[in-house]
């Protein structure tokens, strides 16, 4: 019995499911100024990464703070320090996919960091006083709501009696199919 033949009706319910999601990759600089002019930099990373997700207008707003520690040598490289600085942003990430019919009252947002802050590039500012840093990282974030979905719904429920359903390919229907073109990385 093909599943055509047996009679379905549509229902709407409610559900909980991702209905944003969004990505945004970024790049900046920082400035941080030791307490003594740098000879030369020795190391620069970032630590203590800490980030919450918030809804904000069309996106999702990432708030965060992290920690730019810079190994430097000073007084003509014969001596070395480290300086550190806290530093705050806010990225926007716009959903690329949203689904306008969610309730916005049930919104849930979260952001997980794909690339978390890494410095790539730290040197000192033309002045010579300051480190210019080059941080960069990547969000992707997803707002769950609940939205309405509509299903199928058989007639008697959904005891099937021990009956095979077909489900548009018929037995043998795979004999076409190029194996060359199957990925096969599965």
């Amino acid at each position: 019995m093909a599943l055509a033949d047996k009679q379905l009706s549509c229902r709407e319910i409610i559900t909980k499911a991702v209905c944003g999601k969004g990505r945004k990759f970024s790049t900046v600089s920082h400035t941080v100024t030791p307490p003594h002019h740098p000879s030369s930099i020795l190391g620069a990373w970032v630590i203590n990464h800490q980030y919450e997700a918030v809804r904000s207008g069309d996106g999702i707003e990432v708030i965060g703070t992290y920690d730019i520690n810079i190994w430097y040598s000073y007084n003509r490289n014969s001596e070395t320090d480290v300086a550190k600085e806290t530093v705050s942003y806010v990225d926007s990430v716009p959903l690329s996919y949203l689904d306008p019919k969610h309730r916005a009252s049930t919104e849930e947002v979260s952001a997980e960091a794909t690339q978390e802050p890494n410095c790539v590039e730290a040197n000192i500012t033309s002045g010579g006083t300051g480190v210019l840093v080059r941080v960069e990282r990547e969000f992707a974030v997803e707002m769950i709501a609940e939205t309405k979905v509509c299903v199928a719904v058989c007639k008697g429920g959904c005891d099937d009696d021990g009956k095979d359903y077909e489900y548009g390919i018929a037995d043998g229907g795979y004999e076409d199919l190029d194996p060359d073109l199957l990925d096969d990385e599965l």
